[in-house]
């Protein structure tokens, strides 16, 4: 899960190439190295830490005009100068993103090459070396390569004594951009946007050459033609735009792209059928995601089944790639992942083509990986997201899995079209949740506590799951999520004096049950905040009340998730953490 750049053209390499990791900072920050090739020679800078040590130790100005750059979040080997990027073997540079898994075994093939680091990526560079001393072209090196080589990668390559800039993918994000000025490659669209907005994407096992003039692209050795992609967005939707950080901007967008993702359904209620109508000739969904992705997936296993009579079961990828399962034959798989090249998720899909089950992806990335492969894909709209931690790309997901549930809650009869009028006041609602002072206020009296409990049922113990995610995502306390009605079973133990326990209450068919939960925690002097729609009469049982604006169970999920992401926030804040860029994370997760 790393990020690379490359460039070769008219300007000068090294601040087009740093600019690019700055914007790709989000996908690793445990290291960062550049290399370049100045006077036919090949240099390489590379530190421990983040992108301003590596900035701090180039100059600048170099009369380099090709080179690459790496970004790493360390998979093979601690976070080191030595196992930082690139990777020099021979005549072959290196930068990778990706996890070679016969690495071990090519070491050994290799075992005329001295290897100074811990890395999976230091051996393939010596692989592509001696494939270089053998066939002394580097198209018939690239050509050959996916044959010695298992698991994933995208790699931008130098040559030294050859002023073109190489690379190749399988499994990982890469792109190639094109500009007048010059040609880049990168793991993600920001790292160019300051330069061109027009990219190539390549495919599996596809590689290229590519000097300041030309691109030229390769599958199976021979010459092919790509089109060439424009992105629609631009680079102030991947800047901070005056907030401190990325999180809390990526926050205060979610009524703009929640509006964006669903505005063209609920405006055009045939859009809505002719779109979602698909679904009816299911029995059986399986939703498959990690992380946040996944609690969406709980989410929308709740509505999909309230409002039809398909059974709907949600798993994480990384366990439902590794079991067995029964498919009938109206089986769907719903795959939900922000880049759409979750590695899990990804596995998870070629593994139900292989069986010929029918998949749709719901990812906010146009042609990623997941995009391309599934049978059906639907898009969220919730532009570029940087922050590590998921804020808006989770809502949108929501209102995704939201609109089938509105879709088959009309067809089924067990709603009626006033409900579109709720969708039409998200923007208002989602306003009134961003309202933060309560939030603030919360976070100063618990952002210092060792254990922060999340309750609630049904919807609400999915959100609680998320919530406390969130907050261990940035803050690095100590938090869990527990169905309110478990707590007796064992988990109420825990509570001390003065725990802060959060309780969400949202639905009223449950709502008497979790507020009897609420008093066991007060009796054993919990700190009791409570996340309602409305008012709760009984004051002894919470130290404070936060209420988001009552309405439908399609829309308040994401009024009560908005809440949880501020006060996430805010504690991460008053701690001094690393918001955007938190410990051990990275944003995309292209690694199993």
């Amino acid at each position: 899960m790393c990020g690379i750049v490359g460039y070769i053209g008219r300007d000068k390499c090294i601040p087009n190439i740093i600019n690019g990791l700055e914007r790709l900072e989000y996908r690793g920050y445990d290291s960062a190295g550049i290399a370049y090739i100045k006077n036919n020679k090949i240099n390489i800078k590379k530190v421990t830490g983040k992108i301003i040590n590596l900035k701090n130790k180039v100059n600048l100005e170099e009369d380099s005009f090709i080179g690459i750059g790496h970004t790493r979040w360390a998979t093979h080997g601690k976070p080191s100068d030595i196992n930082a990027h690139p990777h020099q073997v021979g005549k072959i540079t290196i930068v990778h993103n990706g996890i070679i898994e016969n690495y071990e075994e090519l070491k050994l093939k290799l075992n005329d090459y001295q290897f100074k680091s811990e890395t999976d990526t230091e051996v393939l560079a010596a692989l592509l070396d001696k494939l270089y001393k053998k066939y002394n072209d580097m198209v018939v090196v690239l050509n050959e390569l996916p044959k010695h080589v298992i698991g994933s990668y995208a790699v931008g390559i130098l040559v030294e004594g050859d002023n073109k800039l190489y690379t190749i993918r399988k499994d990982s994000p890469l792109i190639i951009g094109t500009s007048d000025n010059g040609n880049f490659i990168a793991s993600d669209v920001p790292a160019i946007l300051k330069y061109t907005n027009k990219y190539y994407l390549l495919d599996n096992d596809e590689y290229a050459v590519i000097n300041e003039n030309d691109v030229i692209i390769y599958n199976k050795g021979k010459i092919i033609t790509k089109k060439i992609n424009t992105y629609d967005g631009d680079i102030n939707s991947a800047m901070k735009n005056g907030y401190d950080h990325y999180m809390l901007k990526e926050i205060h967008e979610q009524p703009k792209v929640i509006m964006d993702t669903v505005s063209e359904y609920i405006n055009n209620i045939d859009k809505l059928n002719k779109t979602f109508s698909f679904i009816d000739k299911y029995d059986n969904i399986d939703i498959v995601a990690c992380g946040s992705s996944y609690h969406v997936g709980i989410l929308g296993k709740y509505l999909i089944t309230k409002y039809s009579n398909i059974n709907v079961n949600t798993e994480i990828a990384s366990e439902y790639r590794y079991t067995n399962h029964n498919y009938s034959k109206k089986h769907l798989i719903i795959l939900i992942s922000q880049s759409g090249e979750t590695a899990d998720s990804l596995a998870v899909l070629r593994n139900a083509k292989e069986n010929n089950i029918d998949t749709l992806a719901i990812v906010n990335v146009i042609s990623s990986s997941i995009a391309r492969e599934a049978n059906r894909v639907i898009y969220t709209k919730a532009g570029p997201e940087i922050s590590v931690a998921t804020t808006k790309a989770y809502s949108c997901q929501f209102m995704v899995l939201s609109l089938i549930s509105l879709y088959l809650g009309l067809k089924n009869k067990l709603l009626d079209l006033d409900v579109i009028k709720e969708y039409k006041k998200i923007e208002e609602y989602t306003n009134i949740a961003l309202k933060d002072d309560e939030i603030k206020e919360i976070a100063k009296i618990i952002h210092n506590k060792k254990d922060i409990f999340y309750i609630g049922r049904k919807l609400d113990y999915a959100l609680c799951m998320e919530a406390s995610l969130k907050l261990k995502e940035i803050s690095y306390l100590h938090s869990e999520a527990y169905a309110a009605g478990e707590l007796k079973h064992g988990t109420i133990s825990l509570i001390e004096q003065d725990t802060p326990v959060i309780s969400i209450i949202t639905d009223d068919n449950i709502r008497l049950k979790t507020l009897s939960n609420v008093k066991e925690t007060c009796a054993r002097g919990a700190f009791s905040i409570i996340i309602s729609n409305e008012k709760v009469e009984d004051k002894s049982i919470y130290n404070k009340l936060i209420i988001v604006p009552k309405t439908i169970d399609l829309i308040e999920p994401v009024l009560v998730i908005i809440k949880c992401q501020l006060l996430a926030y805010y504690i991460a804040k008053l701690n001094g953490c690393d918001i955007d860029q938190p410990k051990n994370l990275a944003k995309s997760v292209t690694v199993e």
